[in-house]
């Protein structure tokens, strides 16, 4: 019978230790391993690096409002959305995807905010309170069809996805779809409850010398008027509208693949399509193989959609951009701008695309103020005649990869953070922009992250259970 226990003990430890060291080296094979990696198939590409710097400058004369922006980019990204002749189709290239764009067809942007006050919220927690449920390119996306049914985003504003919205703008913030009635939105436009988006694109902008002029209310949608660009695609007849009148373009009836796969064309280059360098479409046209034609078509625009204009000539050099706008301080258009006035601050957040990506790929910023003869975190410096001489200081404000984090999220029982904000607290106060992109890239991976720890803890546990057994099972025992 003793012999008997003793072989039973013997098993029991051999088991026990053989659990132990098979835990432990489940452990040691998965330590560091970590869940963090790209998914486009989930919407998910993490950049290498989470924060940027972008620098920048105001100044006004009275009539004029101006910003210059800086911030470093490892080679500029000019061409934007073409179509290329394959296989005697045209195909298009240039699509907004998750990360980088393949091919490098994606343009620089950058993008400011501004508001004068009337928003609530936004100059505690800047653009993530346009952040809302179900946006497009996150992983739980609203599917195209669904927006396009809705009554008013899809079929009268024609709307196909989910874009930025202010929260007062639904009856309830954790769903896209609960748009207030149209008269409520006309009367939130009345009283101020929008942002201003100015929006600089390297491609669409710098031949034209405008930048395009929106806003954010209930989706996000141009100022009134005639748009700075146009589609050059003819749905229905599966073809380009306009192609380059060579009598205009020096011979040239399209740009060539090769010459933007090798990036020779440049800035004083035709890279673009401007409107008055084109004619119809010839379906006829002996068209090669590798011919390419943009397809977005440049135009001078008309009405509110045209206040922005790009001052002087917006530039890449020696590894930065260097970008100045300009928008009469009082455009005329109280419903789709804000206007700038003397003696007034006003809250700008920043947004910059970089490295040919698109979409919620960004570096954004927390809100900045910018004050006009008036103490903010920095100055609108005025000056006399036509342009700025630039001689104040850069203010220096740090960018970071914001993830998938909307506004419903904060403000739920999954955001540790969301009574602070219920109380006031600007974030700011509580969250560095390396914490917030630390955040964005876990609400990524939170089911990841979440079973990670689960195994963790139970690996633990089981450790911790056999190395107490197995010293039960080694204490010695009393004879009888």
């Amino acid at each position: 019978m003793e012999a008997k226990s003793q072989q039973t003990r013997q098993t029991l430890l051999f088991v026990t230790v053989i659990l132990f060291v098979a835990m432990l080296g489940i452990s040691w094979l998965f330590h560091g391993t970590g869940v963090v990696h790209n998914d486009v198939k989930r919407n998910i590409y993490i950049p290498k690096e989470l924060t940027m710097p972008l620098q920048v400058k105001a100044a006004y004369n009275g009539e004029k409002m101006f910003f210059r922006y800086r911030w470093p980019a490892q080679q500029p990204s000019l061409y934007h959305d073409m179509m290329k002749y394959e296989g005697g189709k045209w195909k298009r290239y240039g699509d907004s995807v998750p990360g980088p764009q393949p091919e490098g067809i994606y343009e620089d942007r950058l993008t400011m905010l501004v508001d004068d006050g009337t928003v609530s919220d936004f100059e505690k927690y800047g653009g993530y309170i346009t952040i809302g449920d179900r946006m497009r390119f996150f992983t739980d996306e609203a599917p195209g069809e669904e927006v396009k049914k809705h009554p008013y985003l899809g079929k009268k504003m024609g709307q196909s996805e989910v874009t930025k919205y202010l929260p007062q703008t639904r009856t309830d913030i954790n769903n896209w779809a609960s748009v207030i009635p149209e008269e409520e939105l006309a009367a939130q436009r009345e009283a101020g409850y929008f942002l201003d988006l100015w929006h600089w694109r390297a491609h669409r902008s710098n031949p034209i010398d405008k930048s395009d002029d929106q806003f954010v209310a209930e989706g996000r949608f141009g100022d009134k008027g005639k748009s700075v660009f146009f589609n050059n695609w003819d749905s229905d007849k599966k073809q380009p509208r306009f192609m380059f009148d060579p009598k205009k373009t020096g011979g040239r009836a399209a740009l060539n693949w090769d010459d933007l796969m090798q990036r020779k064309l440049g800035f004083d280059d035709l890279y673009y399509m401007r409107e008055d360098q084109t004619k119809p479409y010839d379906p006829s046209y002996s068209w090669k193989e590798g011919d390419v034609l943009p397809r977005r078509v440049l135009r001078p625009g008309e009405g509110s959609a045209t206040d922005i204009s790009v001052v002087g000539k917006a530039r890449w050099k020696d590894g930065y951009w260097d970008v100045t706008l300009a928008r009469a301080m009082d455009t005329g258009n109280p419903q789709d701008d804000k206007m700038f006035e003397n003696h007034h601050t006003y809250a700008v957040a920043f947004a910059v695309h970089r490295g040919a990506q698109g979409s919620r790929w960004h570096y954004v910023s927390l809100p900045v103020g910018v004050g006009l003869t008036h103490q903010a975190d920095f100055q609108a410096v005025r000056f006399q005649g036509d342009t700025p001489k630039w001689e104040q200081e850069w203010t220096e404000v740090k960018l970071f990869y914001p993830g998938q984090v909307s506004w419903p999220l904060l403000n739920s029982s999954r955001h540790a953070g969301a009574a602070k904000i219920k109380q006031g607290v600007p974030v700011k106060f509580r969250h560095s922009e390396i914490q917030l992109a630390h955040y964005g890239v876990e609400m990524e991976f939170n089911k990841e992250i979440t079973a990670q720890w689960l195994y963790t803890l139970a690996a633990g546990l089981l450790l911790i259970v056999g190395l107490g057994f197995t010293v039960i099972l080694l204490l010695p025992r009393k004879e009888g």
